[in-house]
């Protein structure tokens, strides 16, 4: 084994050289910057959540060695364009155009938390166009209360955003062992979104109800929540997986709200096996 501080050292690099890696696409105008891994069909497409980019999956990319992987940031995130709108609507037709833009042939998206929303939405308004979905510690109707921790750090959020803000301690919370170089890295990219989109696509997710778009998916269905999520528990997972006829439900039981941080073998093998019964 290689000493802790080299790996540490690789892990910098990587972290370091991740937007240099990005390309970017119009996606009927707007730019849209994307990560791709060369690898076997079909691809997976992953979506990352709010205030992430695509360097949210960098953890997990290893652990799906020879698969071709996508990975855009959406709209106002990361090295993509803000565009007008920031609803979950908007973000799932963006992803649509990157499908059709890449001659994709229905790819299995993975999604994030909102990620997870967009995947959902993806596959209701362009049911053609996916193969199978991963809904990754999400939910279909957030329902953040006026007085939830979230709402309140985010109104008192101030530009420019310290990337060493002590609200990341909680937004970016995992158990011990996730990467510090990474971890920074997520930082420094949600404080290059101005606080008041963070705001904007926030009452938009707020306000967002998938229950019925959810009912109405036909593409196969994975879903695997944190055991220990503090924003979408049980009581979520349990309401996606009845909307989400014939998905199928596991748990990161020592996880919280990043599956794909703390432990990404364990979601990479859920991944694997979904599509190895394909």
């Amino acid at each position: 084994m290689r000493p802790a501080a080299l790996e540490l050292t690789d892990q910098e690099a990587e972290q370091a050289s991740w937007a240099a890696r990005k390309r970017t696409v119009d996606i009927g105008g707007l730019d849209l910057a994307y990560v791709e891994i060369a690898g076997a069909e079909p691809p997976l497409l992953l979506i990352h959540g709010f205030t992430d980019t695509s360097r949210s999956f960098s953890l997990l990319t290893p652990h799906l060695p020879g698969r071709r992987l996508i990975m855009p940031d959406l709209r106002g995130h990361g090295g993509s364009q803000a565009g007008e709108g920031c609803g979950v609507a908007d973000f799932a037709d963006d992803i649509a155009g990157l499908i059709r833009r890449l001659r994709l042939d229905r790819p299995v998206v993975v999604g994030h938390s909102l990620g997870g929303m967009v995947s959902i939405a993806l596959a209701t308004r362009h049911p053609e166009l996916v193969g199978g979905l991963v809904i990754l510690a999400s939910a279909l109707m957030p329902g953040f209360e006026q007085d939830h921790q979230l709402i309140d750090e985010v109104a008192a959020l101030r530009d420019p955003i310290s990337p060493v803000d002590p609200f990341y301690d909680w937004w970016h919370a995992c158990r011990p062992g996730v990467p510090r170089a990474f971890l920074a890295g997520l930082a420094q990219d949600a404080s290059a979104i101005p606080a008041a989109r963070w705001r904007a696509v926030l009452e938009e997710v707020r306000g967002t109800d998938l229950t019925a778009a959810a009912r109405a998916v036909q593409a196969p269905t994975l879903i695997i929540a944190g055991g220990r999520d503090p924003l979408f528990g049980e009581a979520h997972q349990r309401a996606m997986a009845g909307a989400l006829a014939g998905s199928r439900l596991v748990w990161a039981q020592d996880c919280g709200h990043n599956p794909h941080w703390e432990d990404p073998a364990f979601v990479a093998e859920a991944i694997a096996g979904m599509l190895s019964a394909a």
